[in-house]
């Protein structure tokens, strides 16, 4: 999602300038983070500039497949984020601007897309959960609460001690 300055400039300068556009950033799948996958993604906002300053305000709207944090399970995820980003083409940022996460435009045309992409990584939920319900058990395993464990662990004889427990009930009937 590029814009040329000069033009983003000479419309902002006369009101806001508005876009709505369709946005690929699936290249955020590949990257080490719980995404499984994700759809190209709405962008709509506006520009207003402010002196030497541009300001983007604008909405992500879309659907990302994220992993349920108890099954794993895939789980759509929609998502609506609200961003608002400020560049300047002044030739200095000061300290107190870069803090303020002022960007500083180098180029004659400023791209978007990777403060789509931040911003869509930072509003990633921690963990989410499956309506579904979890398995009971599969090949060699089960699910149980710790007094059932207790309980079967009592019950259980370990078999290398089968042969002393016939001993103990053979001195029991003697």
């Amino acid at each position: 999602m590029k814009f040329s300055i000069t033009n983003l400039q000479n419309e902002a300068f006369t009101g806001a300038v508005s876009f709505d556009e369709q946005v690929d950033v699936s290249e955020l799948e590949i990257l080490n983070n719980d995404i499984k996958k994700i759809d190209p993604v709405r962008v709509k906002g506006i520009c207003t500039m402010d002196k030497s300053e541009l300001v983007f305000s604008f909405a992500i709207e879309g659907e990302m497949i994220l992993p349920c944090a108890r099954t794993l399970v895939d789980v759509p995820y929609d998502f609506n984020i609200q961003a608002t980003e400020i560049f300047t083409t002044a030739a200095h940022v000061d300290e107190e601007d870069e803090k303020d996460g002022v960007h500083q435009i180098l180029e004659e045309t400023l791209d978007l897309t990777p403060y789509i992409k931040e911003n869509i990584i930072l509003e990633t939920p921690y963990r989410v959960f499956s309506n579904e319900k979890a398995p009971e058990g599969g090949e060699g395993w089960s699910f149980s609460t710790e007094d059932e464990f207790e309980k079967e662990k009592e019950e259980k004889i370990d078999p290398r001690f089968a042969k002393l427990q016939n001993l103990l009930d053979n001195d029991d009937k003697d």
